[in-house]
């Protein structure tokens, strides 16, 4: 698991047209061209099975005060999208409003990674708003303000996205 990385919730919609979602910690950048990133997720997950039969899945890079929403996640309550403040995306999956950026992809490939996979996704849209990323350091949410160090999100703001 990243030491350091934004928190961001990884969703889809399952086979039945119910939307799936988790908190995920290994997220990164893979190409600008085509633009891909990838996203890791243990095989023995339900989201694994999820994300090898969904067409396409969005990345919420979440808010400094929407740990709730990471927390909620990261658990195994069925109830995870009840109250959620949402909207579909371009691909009609569901985005968190409030988020401070989006990632909506196609699924391009699925590859093993040990007891995880390795899901790649291009990205077809991507939306950036004002605000700090909810941050994950040392097994721990944090907001960014809570300690020095360089500005987490110059790679998203970078002129390929």
């Amino acid at each position: 698991m990243a030491a350091r990385s934004p928190a961001s919730d990884r969703r889809a919609r399952a086979p039945d047209g119910t939307p799936v979602g988790c908190t995920i910690s290994a997220f990164c950048s893979l190409s600008l061209d085509p633009p891909l990133v990838l996203v890791c997720i243990g095989r023995d997950r339900r989201m694994h099975d999820n994300l090898a039969a969904a067409d396409g899945f969005v990345v919420n890079v979440l808010a400094a005060r929407q740990g709730e929403i990471a927390l909620a996640f990261a658990g195994r309550s069925a109830a995870r999208f009840a109250g959620l403040p949402a909207g579909a995306g371009r691909l009609g999956l569901p985005c968190i409003h409030g988020a401070v950026a989006r990632l909506e992809c196609r699924r391009h490939s699925i590859l093993p990674g040990g007891d995880h996979a390795i899901v790649v996704g291009e990205v077809v849209d991507a939306v950036h708003s004002p605000g700090e990323p909810l941050l994950y350091v040392d097994g721990v949410l944090r907001d960014s303000a809570d300690g020095p160090g360089p500005h987490v999100f110059d790679w998203l703001t970078s002129p390929q996205w």
